[in-house]
């Protein structure tokens, strides 16, 4: 069995802001596990980080090697170019999403945790799959309220 937690992610908002949704594929070798939940209102940046952050909640462990999927650059940049660490020491000021990437912050301490971008819409099947997640539970109309957002 592999000793590293495989995520992928994708977020999708239908009108930028309005309805949206989250796809989250959690693979450990040869377990396999999906989420997705979606929101009356929101904005695609915050699904793509909801989808990271509802993957990271799921874990019942701590200190794992994780991979994470995305085609969102907004999270990608975010960690591995450093803008978060930026964004945490000024309190976010100015800044759009404190409040997931507040969340994403807790949560990322617990482990060790890569992003790599993956185009959107291409070749990969697990992100595919995110997207058709994110996208069915942003058209559903079985949504929960973004209270962050609509706050």
């Amino acid at each position: 069995m592999s000793n590293q937690l495989i995520i992928y992610t994708d977020g999708s908002s239908r009108g930028n802001p309005g309805p949206g949704g989250y796809g989250v594929i959690l693979q450990w070798g040869t377990a396999y596990k999906e989420f997705a939940q979606g929101y009356r209102l929101t904005t695609n940046n915050r699904m793509e980080l909801m989808a990271v952050i509802v993957a990271l909640q799921a874990l019942k462990k701590n200190n794992l090697t994780i991979k994470i999927y995305t085609d969102s650059q907004y999270v990608v940049n975010a960690v591995e170019k450093g803008w978060l660490n930026n964004w945490l020491r000024t309190s976010f000021k100015g800044k759009k999403n404190a409040d997931l990437w507040s969340q994403y912050a807790q949560l990322a301490k617990q482990h060790q945790v890569n992003f790599t971008w993956v185009k959107g819409h291409a070749d990969n099947l697990h992100n595919n799959r995110c997207d058709t997640l994110a996208t069915e539970a942003a058209l559903s109309g079985n949504w929960i309220e973004d209270v962050g957002y609509e706050n």
